[in-house]
């Protein structure tokens, strides 16, 4: 059940077996149905869940009653509201299960309970926020300096498998375009090729 988390882990910092045993036992598994909602708006969210299969996105809903969709989350990545995680504030957005998903929690209060009896896991924690906060930021770069070709392009490029995995009006949200104006995008990029 851990194989893939602990592959992942593994690759940041080197732990013992012992250490890894921790790390497990304090894993919560849960098996959740497609279009459940982990995480509302306003809610404190005290989770990290690691996907270990299935597809999550999140989303907030704009001042005209829109979802926009930040994040998609598949196999072997982490969802969270890391804001309403860490600082224990409400959250300003949704958590939603796309398909059928299994996935392995870490509650606030374990991970503190991880942090002290095998500290290593700060590494671990560290390198991941540094990677989601690159992710973000070149993101938010490419969302201002680029046209949504561009932008289509490029997240066809990183995230392959999820157009066949989501439906395209959540592309659409996430690449900040309607769906109409994708569809567009798409039957232009058919054309060329």
């Amino acid at each position: 059940m851990f194989e893939q988390l602990n592959a992942q882990v593994s690759k940041l910092a080197n732990f013992t077996h012992q250490e890894l045993a921790v790390f497990n036992q304090l894993l919560e598994f849960k098996s959740v149905p497609k279009k459940t909602i982990l995480l509302h708006e306003g809610e404190i969210c005290n989770f990290e869940a690691f996907i270990k299969k299935g597809c999550i996105r999140t989303y907030y809903i704009n001042e005209n009653g829109f979802e926009v969709t930040l994040q998609f989350g598949i196999e072997n990545w982490w969802a969270s509201d890391m804001a309403s995680f860490h600082e224990q504030t409400p959250s300003k957005v949704f958590i939603e299960t796309l398909e059928d998903c299994e996935i392995l929690l870490l509650h606030r209060e374990t991970k503190e309970e991880l942090l002290e009896k095998v500290p290593k896991f700060e590494r671990v924690f560290r390198i991941m926020v540094q990677r989601n906060l690159c992710a973000t930021q070149n993101r938010l770069i490419g969302s201002i300096s680029k046209s949504a070709q561009e932008k289509y392009l490029e997240f066809i490029e990183k995230y392959p498998t999820i157009p066949q995995r989501v439906a395209q009006h959540y592309i659409a949200s996430y690449l900040g375009i309607s769906a109409e104006f994708l569809s567009k995008v798409r039957a232009k990029l058919n054309k060329k090729n």
